[in-house]
């Protein structure tokens, strides 16, 4: 006990009853590193070794002090009036409040540190895990909201999506056929570097792709590599990631993003080129889908340079497709889709 160092070896006289029936006795209070010792004053043998730290003074501000080794029921009571040796007492008792002051104050500064660390983690942690859940559990009609607010955003720079009915139904027939059964398929007046896809099996088609084309092979072409380039999680992913934590915690708790969300997301995604898709793999949709690659491959590159191997391995190279994708009159009614 570093706060009795100046009281080493002190003792001084008391008066010790060593049960509440027991007559007072005489005894010799010394005072050691840890205990308090009570010792007969003839014989110097000890008659009781009291633990320090619980020491308790049942009678402060009064003299003689009387102290008890438990303040629970006491058994024993020691009277001490010497001053040095209730200073003595005392001082242990303060040293004993200010250690048993210390743990609360550690644990409450490890619980604060605790809090700010996991705050600090929530922070850094909580938004990407909010949003991979998001991602995740999106039903299709969500996904596929999301990516109707990407395509309203890329419609602002590309203009309103064309609409002619009899274009669309050609759309709407081809798209199971050649991308999966939920696909849906819009097109749009201005390029957007072929076709996109969007979140929910959407894809957006460029205009331009239908007006240069000899034929719908090319506009199939774009479509299937940017159904096979991404997954729709990914895209899905990647949009809410954009939109923000707030807004991906109102589409988990009331389904729906606030209105502008997408904005500028759109318009952000046209700046960047599509991914590429797997060319062995296209190659093997080209192939079971009775669509030549070489329309698609000039699309991309009209001198070949870049794309030889999309041309070279075309499957219908040397004889045409067993059926034609598109009849002549649905040909014609899709690349006026944007007219009128």
């Amino acid at each position: 006990m570093t706060a009795l160092t100046q009281f080493e070896r002190l003792e001084a006289q008391g008066s010790w009853r060593e049960t509440p029936e027991a007559r007072l006795r005489e005894v010799i209070v010394s005072v050691g590193e840890a205990t308090l010792t009570l010792s007969d004053p003839k014989s110097e043998r000890p008659l009781s070794h009291w633990s320090l730290p619980a020491v308790t003074r049942l009678n402060p501000g009064k003299l003689p002090a009387i102290y008890s080794p438990r303040a629970d029921g006491p058994d024993e009571t020691l009277e001490v009036d010497d001053p040095l040796m209730i200073e003595a007492i005392d001082r242990v008792q303060r040293a004993v409040l200010a250690r048993q002051a210390h743990p609360g104050r550690l644990r409450g500064g490890l619980t604060l540190l605790t809090a700010l660390a996991m705050a600090a983690a929530a922070v850094v942690w909580l938004p990407d895990a909010l949003t991979r859940h998001a991602a995740n559990i999106a039903p299709p009609a969500q996904a596929f909201a999301v990516g109707n607010a990407i395509l309203a955003d890329i419609s602002r720079s590309t203009g309103a999506v064309c609409e002619r009915h009899s274009g669309q139904a050609v759309l709407d027939w081809i798209a199971p056929k050649l991308i999966a059964e939920d696909a849906k398929i819009r097109v749009v007046p201005s390029p957007v570097n072929g076709a996109r896809r969007l979140p929910g099996n959407l894809y957006v088609l460029g205009n331009d792709v239908l007006l240069t084309a000899p034929g719908p092979a090319a506009a199939a072409g774009h479509l299937m590599a940017a159904e096979m380039a991404v997954s729709d999680k990914e895209l899905l992913l990647n949009a809410l990631e954009y939109a923000g934590t707030r807004a991906v915690l109102q589409l988990l708790t009331l389904g729906t993003l606030p209105e502008k969300a997408m904005h500028g997301y759109g318009e952000t995604l046209l700046q960047q080129p599509a991914p590429p898709p797997d060319r062995d793999s296209l190659l093997k949709a080209f192939r079971e889908k009775g669509i030549p690659s070489a329309p698609y491959a000039h699309s991309l590159d009209p001198t070949g340079a870049s794309v030889l191997d999309l041309i070279k391995e075309d499957p219908y190279r040397d004889s045409p497709p067993p059926k034609a994708l598109l009849t002549d009159p649905q040909w014609l009614a899709l690349q006026q889709i944007c007219a009128g």
